[in-house]
């Protein structure tokens, strides 16, 4: 069974930043598609960034420059590192790798 653990969320003010890690279990990390959704309060899940086993990157509109994508196949981690943070950033944030699911990780901005 793989398993997904995520780290780094927490409570930032407007234009600071934080670093999303999500280590993945297994052998099969490298080889897999990756990415990053969110869920705002209130609203439905949305795609924020995805990586492809072959390194191509994809990212939400409202996050191209501010957000980086990565992964680090040696350790079987994805990361996002987050700047330029705004209110509207405020969301529980999801890893995927293939198919499965993190458990979601709280990030809020606010003064």
């Amino acid at each position: 069974q793989v398993q997904l653990v995520e780290s780094g969320g927490g409570l930032v003010q407007p234009g600071g930043s934080l670093r999303l890690s999500c280590a993945a279990s297994g052998s099969f990390f490298r080889v897999a598609n990756v990415g990053w959704y969110r869920q705002p309060p209130g609203k439905e899940r949305e795609l924020v960034a995805t990586i492809t086993r072959s390194g191509s990157i994809k990212y939400a509109d409202s996050v191209k420059g501010r957000f980086t994508i990565s992964r680090e196949n040696a350790k079987s981690t994805l990361y996002l590192q987050m700047n330029s943070l705004k209110p509207e950033d405020t969301a529980v944030y999801y890893c995927v790798v293939a198919t499965v699911w993190g458990q979601g990780t709280q990030v809020t901005v606010s003064s």
